[in-house]
């Protein structure tokens, strides 16, 4: 989920971008929407990283639970 809102965010950002540079009596909108589209893509990307963390960890503490995790020393 998290993967699809950084693809489109930053789809609408270049979009954003690109009719910034085509509409420039309207420059300025265009210019804010693009950043707002740049923040949301950031944070749907920290929102896909902490998912993909907090995945792993519940697969770790799975293998623990079972006796599978495999302790290594270096």
């Amino acid at each position: 989920l998290g993967e699809a809102g950084v693809g489109a965010a930053g789809t609408f950002a270049l979009h954003e971008k690109h009719k910034e540079k085509k509409d420039p009596e309207h420059a300025h909108k265009h210019k804010i929407e693009e950043e707002i589209a740049a923040a949301a893509a950031v944070g749907s990307g920290g929102y896909a990283f902490h998912e993909h963390h907090e995945k792993k960890e519940t697969k770790e503490e799975e293998e623990e639970a079972h006796g599978n995790k495999k302790h290594h020393l270096f």
